[in-house]
């Protein structure tokens, strides 16, 4: 992170709504238990990147514990599987490139420099195109992928301050979140044309797709919930407004084409929300800044980064308990294992 914008919401928010996260939680008190979950021996390694400390810890999830640490680029916030499944990329923003390491023996494959701010990333469905948000820099940047190189197809300059990414499951628009604009935009994939934007509430950060493409969810950081967006409407309106928690953050599928989890960064808590209803089903405490999740195969326990903790925790979806907790780097952030449940 640059120690300049310390007190910038894309590392961290503002030192009330941190104090508020970690006197939610009461302290650092956090129950753990002594053994780990049963399925947790056929699990692959989990990776967690530490965005203050510019480096991955793989943890090892028969142990439970840290069994290396990968130096990457500066401020390595999120990462993506490659289309052909050998190749997990990290996106180092500020360093302005991305790691290739292999997601199931944790070996750094190559660097790839050149790449502008690559706060968030992810690749369309038909591995067309490979999309990132310059979080600094105020651009959405459009590659075309040849199955071994990002090459830029076009910079779109969009709102203050992009933030996350979703692609339409046909692989033709790319929406994208406004953090410090407070707006949402939507990009043609083809023509790399800018399509809409409208206004969000404050702070938007992750976006989620329902399978059939009719709604958008976003995470309001600055608020207290989800919104949800009719993309069918013209022009596309507000349809749903989901009470979930303050500081609404990350969203995390279940698997199940239904359901999706938003992490909840300043309740400390995660919700589970049926977005044929938009109603929350349910609810988990989630300790320390809940940021970035995953999910095991089989859906029973939720890998969380616990932000402002430097741990890596373990929830069962079935109990509702927080049952294990890794030490890692600082300011953990993106978290994946490619043993997961399906990402819709």
């Amino acid at each position: 992170m640059n120690i300049s914008k310390l007190f910038n919401w894309r590392a961290a928010p503002c030192i009330a709504l941190v104090l508020a996260s970690y006197w939610n939680w009461g302290g650092a008190q956090t129950p753990l238990s002594p053994s780990a979950p049963a399925s947790a021996t056929k699990l692959s390694p989990l990776f967690v990147l530490n965005s203050l400390d510019a480096s991955v810890s793989v943890v090892d999830a028969t142990t439970w514990k840290e069994s290396q640490r990968i130096t990457t680029g500066k401020e390595p916030h999120h990462l993506y599987l490659t289309p052909d499944e050998k190749s997990l990329i990290i996106a180092n923003a500020a360093s302005d490139s991305l790691t290739f390491i292999d997601p199931r023996t944790a070996q750094v494959q190559r660097t790839l420099r050149g790449i502008a701010d690559p706060y968030h990333l992810r690749f369309s469905p038909d591995m067309k195109w490979f999309v990132t948000a310059a979080n600094r820099l105020n651009h959405v940047d459009i590659y075309r992928w040849d199955g071994n190189q990002p090459i830029l197809a076009k910079r779109v300059p969009t709102g203050k301050t992009p933030s996350h990414l979703w692609i339409d499951s046909n692989s033709t628009k790319v929406y994208a979140t406004m953090q410090d604009s407070d707006e949402l935009v939507a990009i043609d994939l083809n023509t790399q044309n800018l399509l809409w934007r409208r206004p969000t509430g404050p702070m938007p950060a992750d976006v989620f797709g329902t399978p059939d493409n009719r709604y958008l969810l976003v995470g309001l950081t600055g608020g207290k919930g989800v919104e949800v967006y009719d993309l069918n409407a013209t022009p596309v309106k507000l349809a749903h407004y989901i009470p979930t928690g303050k500081g609404a953050h990350a969203f995390r599928s279940a698997g199940d084409r239904r359901h999706v989890f938003v992490s909840n960064r300043v309740e400390n808590t995660i919700s589970k929300i049926d977005t044929q209803t938009f109603q929350v089903v349910d609810s988990f405490v989630a300790p320390s800044g809940p940021d970035c999740m995953d999910l095991s195969s089989d859906g029973r326990w939720l890998f969380v980064t616990s932000r402002w903790a430097r741990k890596l925790t373990v929830i069962d979806t079935n109990t509702r308990q927080v049952v294990r907790q890794v030490p890692v780097g600082k300011s953990p952030h993106g978290v994946w294992t490619l043993d997961h449940a399906p990402r819709q």
